[in-house]
């Protein structure tokens, strides 16, 4: 009986990735983007056009058994308004719930996860009256806000003001009490439609400039935090019924508690060092998960892990220099094909695995430095 095939929505990093596994799996898989990046042209199955144009959709995913999204904000509800009967994983109602940070945490409330004190605001005085009673927020819209774009820290009413004609949409905007975290994790869960799941360990995250940095594991929280950190990832996909990888954000607190930050409903930044440390990677598990094959061990395979972002640090085509990187012992050097350098745009990660964090860490950083593109 042959493999199934996959159906990814979405040509960029995420579905490259994904592609690679499901490519060692034996599994055929089909891409369809809306434009060229580079990204997608060690594969042979990719489709290049207008993905939101019906003919385009209903043609590409008559060759998918299933179908999956590199991101929430792919066309999943013209594709399947163009192919009713395609196998969409994860479904359009969890995406709808992600792709709207309000409905995010009303789903997140109706569920009882922990999650930072907020109010979901109609109106310019419901965000000056939050913002006086929390003292600190954060202001966000709800809808297209990522890395830092989208957000305002606020103290005071002009604060509000100013955040508020920037943000706010016809339904208004979030805003959440600052959280004074100790630290950030993200675990990442693989489920199947059928509620079968598995759990990775919780990942240690630190972002710069709004934006993911490095991520290690293990993550170095007590064995409670740890415990609870899984555990309420886990109950998130099931409040959410995500099919496939997703990564749950979390705001570790000085006493060890841990609040939902945000969702996403896809493999994420923080899993991506599962490739190399982990006996199954966010990537392989995604595929498994979305075609209903058995999940594989989310445990680790090293001692321990960090991985790094490369972002570009100029404009221009890209030229990659990678000897200075490999030569750095236990560095794994994974970039994405992107034609076009632009300053911080995600060009690829580096992974280091080692006997300890601190080893793998300063490799990793090291190793991210000495690439050039």
């Amino acid at each position: 009986m042959a493999l199934p095939t996959l159906g990814i929505l979405g040509g960029g990093q995420l579905g490259r990735m994904t592609a690679l596994a499901a490519a060692r799996l034996g599994v055929p898989v089909r891409i369809l983007s809306d434009r060229e990046t580079g990204t997608g042209l060690p594969f042979a199955g990719v489709t290049v056009a207008d993905w939101e144009a019906p003919a385009v959709l209903r043609e590409w995913a008559a060759g998918c058994d299933a179908v999956t999204v590199e991101s929430e904000w792919a066309p999943a509800d013209q594709l399947l308004e163009a192919a009713p009967d395609v196998r969409l994983r994860p479904g359009v109602a969890t995406l709808e719930t992600v792709r709207h940070k309000g409905r995010q945490r009303q789903a997140y409330a109706a569920a009882g996860l922990p999650q930072p004190a907020h109010v979901l605001a109609a109106t310019r005085d419901d965000a000056r009256s939050a913002v006086e009673r929390f003292g600190a927020a954060v202001l966000k819209q709800f809808e297209g806000s990522y890395d830092g774009y989208g957000n305002a820290t606020c103290r005071t009413a002009a604060d509000v003001d100013a955040a508020w004609d920037t943000l706010a949409s016809s339904d208004g905007l979030l805003v959440e009490s600052f959280v004074a975290f100790e630290a950030e994790a993200a675990v990442t869960v693989a489920r199947r439609a059928d509620g079968e799941a598995v759990v990775y360990p919780a990942v240690r995250s630190e972002h710069r400039d709004h934006r993911l940095h490095a991520a290690t594991v293990p993550s170095g929280f007590s064995e409670a935090t740890e415990r609870a950190a899984r555990r309420v990832a886990l109950d998130t996909l099931r409040a959410l019924d995500a099919t496939g990888v997703a990564t749950v954000e979390l705001f570790v607190t000085g006493a060890g508690d841990v609040l939902v930050n945000e969702v996403a409903p896809r493999p994420h930044n923080t899993a991506h060092l599962t490739i190399d440390a982990h006996h199954t990677s966010q990537f392989e598990n995604h595929a498994r998960a979305v075609l209903g094959l058995p999940l594989g061990d989310p445990g680790l395979r090293v001692a321990a892990a960090c991985m790094v972002n490369v972002l570009g640090q100029r404009d221009g085509m890209a030229a990659p220099d990678l000897d200075a990187a490999l030569a750095i012992p236990g560095a794994s050097i994974h970039l994405y094909g992107k034609t076009a350098v632009r300053p911080k745009r995600k060009m690829g990660h580096v992974t280091v695995t080692a006997a300890d964090v601190e080893a793998a860490r300063e490799r990793a950083e090291a190793a991210a430095a000495a690439v050039r593109l």
